[in-house]
């Protein structure tokens, strides 16, 4: 494997870090009613587990509830139960057409909370980001050792991982940045 391979690799997989957090961290709640606050949710969907957003639409009327209207009123009762299993703690109103869920606003604690994991998750992304640098180095230094590749190459190729890492725990950062910023304005 030539060192242009190893770093588009990583790159590769280091983007894939960052996507999951950025989908762990648009199910957080942050005071504000979000559709995306729904994305983790799945629905019993004649057997297969679903989405909410395949099954009904999902809507903000105002900042502080969410509007789900199924394309089907046979999915109410079903969406209605993942919604009181989930981790939102959020009270789902049926009203046989559609379900409604009132986003009640976040005491300073609850926020509090929200910002140490946001803290938590994206340093959990800067350590996979690492254990792909490390993992990386050595396919570099293997390449070099069984004379794939020159010293220079090595030498270089490492360099650059190291830069993509700087950047991704750069993008990292400023997205939890921003999250928490987000969670204490509310």
């Amino acid at each position: 494997m030539n060192v242009a391979a190893v770093n588009k690799d990583t790159e590769t997989r280091m983007e894939k870090a960052l996507d999951n957090l950025r989908n762990a961290l648009k199910g957080l709640r942050s005071g504000r009613a979000s559709p995306q606050m729904l994305d983790a949710i799945r629905v019993d969907y004649y057997g297969s587990s679903t989405p909410i957003n395949q099954i009904a639409t999902v809507s903000c009327p105002d900042p502080a509830s969410i509007m789900i209207k199924p394309f089907t009123g046979d999915d109410l009762k079903e969406i209605e139960k993942a919604i009181r299993g989930s981790e939102l703690g959020l009270a789902p109103n049926n009203d046989g057409k559609v379900i409604r869920l009132n986003i009640p606003p976040m005491s300073g604690d609850q926020r509090k909370k929200l910002v140490t994991l946001i803290k938590k998750n994206s340093e959990d992304a800067k350590v996979s980001c690492r254990n792909i640098r490390r993992d990386a180095n050595k396919v570099v230094e293997t390449a070099e050792k069984e004379k794939v590749i020159t010293e220079d190459d090595r030498d270089k190729g490492k360099a650059k991982i190291q830069d993509l890492l700087k950047l991704y725990e750069a993008r990292i950062d400023d997205l939890a940045d921003k999250k928490s910023k987000e969670v204490m304005e509310g």
